[in-house]
């Protein structure tokens, strides 16, 4: 999510010729090569669990020729094959912020959506069939990638807003005042986006007519708290983007404190989101 996220935020937030800033992008993008080398670690982590799940024995146990059969034989390692094909690929645009920063940034956006796209072939919406599983996987990419985009808004904002002395400091609040007012459209189509998708896959999952029946199943219990925590996050979003940014527009001082906390505590909650997920894709709906 971050990979693609903070790349997408200086494709939407910046104009062209803060794009062209080597200086710029290298401060915003300073975290990509380590996170697509995480990236990359974490889903060769992810092949061996799922193929010692798969084979019902222990990750000591997986032999070398076990993984290969496993990526190349099943729809979830095909998928993990096109993840790390694509992570590959993000690290090299990594390399090359410097010297091609725009051109960089597209690839590490566009490669990024099609790794964290790959990730709903290894969840719930994977079992569905028909034309039914197709709507559900492309509501399940749609949804990842949305969330991606305001994840790695929230990133990038507190990468801006971290203290720095001097006119260097009031620079990044002043772009950071005009990103948040441009990230304003994004935000909304991201949380329209994320609404829909999941009204998609509660519906493909649970079925909204059962919805009322949530709170009697561990995972209905799970994702009853998600919501919660998404509704902290449009929270802290609204408090962002009609309170603390025009009041007075990152002047610096007291309200820069006031945005920087909102946004960690965004961050938080989007966190706390994610290890939901993860516990929801183990369970029975």
């Amino acid at each position: 999510m971050l990979v693609m996220g903070l790349a997408a935020f200086l494709l939407h937030a910046l104009r062209a010729d803060e794009r062209e800033d080597a200086a710029l992008v290298a401060g915003l993008t300073a975290p990509q090569p380590w996170l697509c080398g995480l990236a990359l670690l974490v889903s060769l982590g992810g092949m061996l669990v799922l193929t010692a799940n798969m084979l019902g024995v222990a990750v000591t146990d997986v032999g070398s020729d076990m993984p290969a059969a496993m990526a190349f034989e099943s729809d979830a390692g095909k998928a993990w094959i096109v993840r790390t094909f694509a992570l590959a690929v993000a690290a090299i645009a990594a390399t090359r912020l410097g010297q091609s920063p725009v051109a960089a940034i597209r690839v590490l956006a566009l490669a990024g959506a099609v790794a964290l796209a790959s990730l709903v072939w290894s969840g719930h919406a994977a079992a569905t069939e028909g034309l039914a599983g197709t709507i559900h996987r492309l509501a399940d990419a749609l949804h990842f990638i949305a969330a991606g985009i305001w994840l790695g808004a929230i990133a990038a904002f507190l990468i801006l807003l971290r203290p720095v002395a001097g006119d260097a400091g009031q620079a990044r609040l002043d772009l950071a005042a005009r990103s948040l007012d441009r990230f304003a459209r994004v935000s909304t189509l991201c949380v329209l986006t994320v609404a829909a998708t999941g009204l998609v896959n509660l519906q493909a999952i649970v079925g909204i007519g059962r919805a009322g029946q949530l709170l009697e199943s561990a995972y209905g219990q799970l994702l009853v708290a998600k919501l919660l925590l998404f509704a902290a996050m449009l929270g802290f979003a609204a408090l962002n983007r009609w309170r603390l940014v025009p009041a007075p527009a990152l002047v610096g001082g007291a309200s820069t404190r006031a945005i920087r906390t909102s946004l960690a505590l965004e961050a938080l909650a989007a966190a706390l989101i994610l290890a939901l997920v993860a516990a929801l894709g183990q369970l029975e709906p």
